[in-house]
Parts: structure tokens; C-alpha cells; sequence
């Protein structure tokens, strides 16, 4: 059974995703703070990670991507990406943190079961 950590800092966005998906025998988390996620994700050891890009409290999704990346116990995980900032420039910055996938918000839910039941390794995340 796959395990998904579920990281916004908006309890309604955790809502939806978890709405989303805990019809698809899945074991989901939630944090709401990159702090809380970078707890989470060495606690549970979560098989995919749906990260908001921008959170408050100083450690922003992109720097929990750097870091769960860059924690040879935790760079297993696939990261998907989730922002409300849909440039070329913020999608490169998500790519370049390491993730596996970036989904502009608003997203569909059946966009976001697709990536996390079907998911991909980017080349670049897969370095």
C-alpha cells in the first residue's frame, strides 16, 4: 500500500487532495508547514509527497524538496509539486529542487489520482 504525505499550509487545498484520494486504498498523511513536512516525511517514510510551493514559517516546499532530495533515507520518495505561480521560471525552480512533477493550481483531482497512481520519475529528479 502506497503511502502519501499531503503538505499545504491551506487546511481546505489538504481537504480536497485528501478527498481525492483516500478512496484509492492509500495510507495519507498531512502537514501543513514545511517544518511539519520535513517531520513527517523521516517518521513515515511516505512513497510520494504532494508539496505546496509556498507556505509560511521559512522553509518554503522547494527548499522540503532540497531537502528530502538531498537525505539519501528520503530521496526515494517521488515529489509532486503543487503551485498557485504556474511560470516557466517557477516550474524550472521546482525541477531544478528535485521533483518529480509540478501541477499548477488549480488542478483537477483526477489530475492529481492520475500522478500519484500512475507516477513518473522525472530524468531530471532521477539524477
Amino acid at each position: 500500500m502506497k503511502t502519501v504525505l499531503i503538505v499545504d499550509d491551506h487546511a481546505e487545498i489538504r481537504r480536497l487532495l485528501r478527498m481525492t484520494l483516500e478512496d484509492q486504498g492509500l495510507t495519507l498523511h498531512e502537514a501543513d508547514s514545511g517544518m511539519a513536512a520535513l517531520a513527517m516525511a523521516h517518521t513515515q517514510r511516505p512513497d510520494i509527497v504532494l508539496l505546496d510551493v509556498m507556505m509560511p514559517g521559512g522553509i518554503d516546499g522547494l527548499e522540503v524538496c532540497r531537502r528530502i532530495r538531498s537525505t539519501p533515507s528520503l530521496a526515494h520518495m517521488q515529489v509532486i509539486m503543487l503551485s498557485a505561480r504556474d511560470s516557466m521560471r517557477d516550474r524550472d525552480a521546482g525541477l531544478q529542487a528535485g521533483a518529480d512533477e509540478f501541477i499548477a493550481k488549480p488542478f483537477s483531482p483526477a489530475q492529481i489520482a492520475e500522478k500519484v497512481l500512475c507516477p513518473r520519475r522525472s530524468p531530471v529528479a532521477a539524477r
